[in-house]
């Protein structure tokens, strides 16, 4: 499996524990940046990140920033991308399993550290349920067509 990962300077070092993560899981790491704490903009990271999920290059991605609105609202700006935002693994759990969620968003203020690798393994390990939650997810891949 490949994921992509990538934040801006506030979500910086939480990205370097998640890709260390990861790579324990034995799971191949893009870094789409960026590479220090000095300011950037947020955006330019997560679209790569949801891009890369989109076209197909990696099976989902990992945004961080400080808050993780951003990324979120950056990433869900591109059609196929359902982001959803994990502050805990019952989250991760519920945004996989209820929102097929592709794009895991995390906030380094507000996330757990002691929780941060139990909130990646819940949105790996989850599958979409399915049933019911399928025709709500297709109701968002509708809104992307702009019907």
């Amino acid at each position: 499996m490949k994921i992509a990962v990538g934040s801006d300077h506030a979500g910086y070092k939480m990205k370097e524990k998640v890709k260390r993560i990861l790579r324990d899981l034995e799971i191949e790491v893009i870094d789409f940046g960026t590479d220090s704490e000095e300011s950037v903009d947020y955006p330019d990271f997560g679209l790569k990140v949801a891009r890369a999920v989109a076209e197909g290059e990696v099976k989902y991605g990992i945004t961080v920033c400080w808050t993780g609105n951003g990324m979120n609202m950056t990433a869900n700006k591109i059609k196929g991308i359902r982001a959803g935002m994990a502050l805990n693994p019952d989250m991760a759990f519920l945004t996989r399993s209820h929102n097929n969620a592709n794009v895991l968003t995390l906030a380094s203020k507000y996330t757990p550290e002691n929780q941060l690798e139990e909130i990646i393994k819940k949105f790996l390990e989850t599958p979409f349920e399915g049933g019911r939650h399928i025709r709500r997810v297709e109701k968002i891949k509708e809104a992307e067509t702009g019907n």
